[in-house]
């Protein structure tokens, strides 16, 4: 299943797919400004069946400001997609995305921490499967 991350900002996008089998992040280029008809592109062109976008918590764990337009976002593509739109943690990713930055990383770095998120919501399905496998 190809799937979309999203690190949604104020200012731009950063964005990553996964490979079809589901295993590998890549980061893609930002969308600037942050339209929600852009995103729908993206995700015809690429043949995306879910979008994952990042849901900026506190390190306590509540929602802010940002997670209530997060939300808004999400409200918004879920009504022009046909594909699931699901919200996941995103904390620490941009910490994630400043170090494989410094270690020589191109990519734009909302779009590193797009591909942290994706990463590691990739790893945690991945982990759902194992266990419904053994049950």
């Amino acid at each position: 299943m190809r799937v979309l991350a999203l690190d949604y900002g104020t200012a731009r996008i950063g964005c990553a797919i996964s490979d079809p089998s589901g295993t590998l992040a890549t980061p893609l280029p930002t969308i600037e400004p942050p339209e929600v008809r852009s995103v729908v592109e993206l995700v015809g062109e690429h043949g995306v069946e879910r979008v994952v976008v990042g849901l900026p918590l506190h390190l306590s764990g509540e929602e802010g400001s940002q997670a209530a337009l997060t939300r808004s976002f999400c409200a918004e593509l879920e009504a022009l997609l046909d594909v699931p739109v699901e919200t996941y943690d995103e904390r620490l990713t941009t910490r994630m995305a400043e170090a494989s930055k410094r270690e020589g990383a191109a990519a734009a770095p909302d779009s590193l921490a797009a591909a942290h998120l994706l990463q590691a919501y990739l790893a945690g399905q991945a982990a759902i499967e194992g266990a419904d496998e053994d049950e």
